[in-house]
Order: structure tokens, then C-alpha cells, then sequence
């Protein structure tokens, strides 16, 4: 099979879904982190996040808030922050 009928076929599945005539084959569903839990359980203040995380202070706000939900790299350091809090002191040592 080729790229192309793979594409198809894919493109085909998604509007079968949309239109209730199939069910999704998997669902992935991230959990995203509680900024503001972590960065209390670490008792620390926004800006010490902030530096620690390589980020501005506005970034964690909005995470905080839910306006915005961290992504890529960063929400794997809060999910790996998150299991592991003793993971932020040697980020914040850096």
C-alpha cells in the first residue's frame, strides 16, 4: 500500500468518525499538569517557576489560570516534576 492509500484510507476513518458511521480505534488523552499545585507543593514563587522553567513569569500565570496549557517540552518537564518534585531543584540548579 502506498503512502497516498494510506492517507486515504486514514482521511476516510476520520470522516466515518465525524459522521458517527465508525467509533475511534484509540484515544489518547494527556492530563495536563496542575502548574499551580506543583509550583506550591515546591513553595516556590512564580518567578522562581519562571527561571527555573527557562520561561516568563506571564507564561506560568496563563498556565495557572488555564488560558493557555503548556505543551512539547515543557509539559514533559511538568509531568516529570510532577512525579518526581526533587527533579525541580537540580532544574532550578542549572
Amino acid at each position: 500500500m502506498s503512502i497516498f492509500d494510506e492517507l486515504q484510507t486514514s482521511l476516510q476513518e476520520a470522516v466515518d468518525i465525524k459522521h458517527g458511521n465508525s467509533q475511534d480505534a484509540r484515544v489518547t488523552r494527556h492530563e495536563v499538569a496542575d502548574v499551580k499545585a506543583i509550583r506550591a507543593k515546591l513553595h516556590v514563587s512564580q518567578a522562581e517557576f519562571a527561571n527555573a522553567m527557562g520561561t516568563s513569569v506571564d507564561t506560568i500565570k496563563s498556565w495557572e489560570t488555564k488560558r493557555r496549557n503548556p505543551t512539547g517540552l515543557a509539559a514533559k518537564v511538568l509531568a516529570t516534576i510532577q512525579a518526581n518534585p526533587s527533579y525541580f531543584n537540580e532544574l532550578a540548579s542549572h
